[in-house]
């Protein structure tokens, strides 16, 4: 068995997959089914496409039109529900629409009163859909899967690799990792988490055989204006974005599981260090003042 590299880029990230199978023509061919995969994904939940099923729900904001959906994305649908719930309603896949006025392009801080014409469009609750269609019914109402689908992504890979009997495999997208199987030699794949403010630097190093891997933090998209840093993570009460932590890493079993309670813990803000011990995973949190809490439990170092 040899182990196959592929990096390419997808959903506006750099990804790359490792894998081990007997020849490189089955590496290729498992390699263009990744790729179709993942375009499948995107294609259908990309707020960036104008073509996307989510752009198709978004248009339709407050015209009385139900939009069809298919069985994968009533799951999806389920799970953003569960993350509301589990969140005291601050994971709301309806709050994208705040990026309306905390444009990264930007460099200067948005009116109140801007925030606030924004706020009325948010809300879970208002959103009607069953396993047929979905449809928001204010105008202006934006579904966003941003925080869900890349990490749903790398899961799907990883069933994708089991149905073609790969069993020792690591993919990452963009940062958010999944792995199938240790490496030949049994080993763990090598982790390393960057530190959120030197991103040159390592502050954790570790071998992971199984499980996922996933990140959230305000060190790759923000906003610095007049010296402060401003996260993209916006609460969708306020409509600010949260302040508290620099950063969360979270391994679970599955990518978008590790994915959502990373994010969950930021907006959480500082009642997400805390609210992370409970939950019972292996984490490291970097809080904003430096503190660094490496709570990776058993995790083979």
């Amino acid at each position: 068995m040899e182990v196959f590299n592929f990096a390419f880029k997808a959903m506006g990230s750099p990804c790359s997959l490792q894998f081990c199978t007997d020849s490189s023509a089955k590496a290729e061919a498992i390699y263009q089914l990744v790729l179709k995969r993942i375009g499948e994904l995107e294609q259908r939940y990309s707020r960036y496409r104008n073509d996307s099923l989510i752009s198709a729900i978004n248009r339709r904001a407050g015209s009385g039109m139900k939009t069809p959906i298919d069985t994968e994305t009533v799951a999806l649908l389920h799970y953003a529900d569960r993350c509301y719930q589990e969140s005291q309603h601050l994971f709301d896949v309806t709050s994208g629409v705040l990026r309306q006025v905390w444009d990264v392009k930007k460099t200067t801080l948005p009116a109140k009163a801007e925030i606030d014409a924004v706020l009325p469009l948010i809300g879970w609750k208002k959103v009607r859909w069953d396993a047929h269609g979905i449809y928001l019914p204010h105008t202006g109402m934006q579904l966003d899967f941003g925080g869900i689908v890349k990490e749903y992504a790398a899961d799907a890979v990883a069933s994708l690799f089991h149905q073609h009997g790969i069993r020792n495999g690591i993919v990452e997208l963009g940062g958010d990792i999944r792995v199938i199987g240790p490496m030949p030699d049994n080993q763990g794949w090598p982790i390393a988490i960057r530190d959120p403010r030197q991103p040159d630097k390592a502050i954790a190093q570790f071998k992971l055989a199984s499980g996922a891997l996933a990140s959230s933090g305000d060190y790759e998209r923000f906003q610095l204006i007049d010296g402060v840093r401003y996260s993209h993570l916006l609460h969708p009460k306020t409509g600010w974005p949260v302040t508290g932590l620099q950063a969360v890493s979270v391994i679970a079993e599955h990518c978008v599981v590790a994915g959502s309670v990373a994010t969950i813990a930021m907006l959480k803000a500082n009642k997400g260090w805390p609210w992370l011990r409970k939950c019972g995973v292996a984490f490291l949190c970097c809080l904003s003042d430096g503190q660094i809490f490496n709570c990776l439990g058993g995790v083979k170092k």
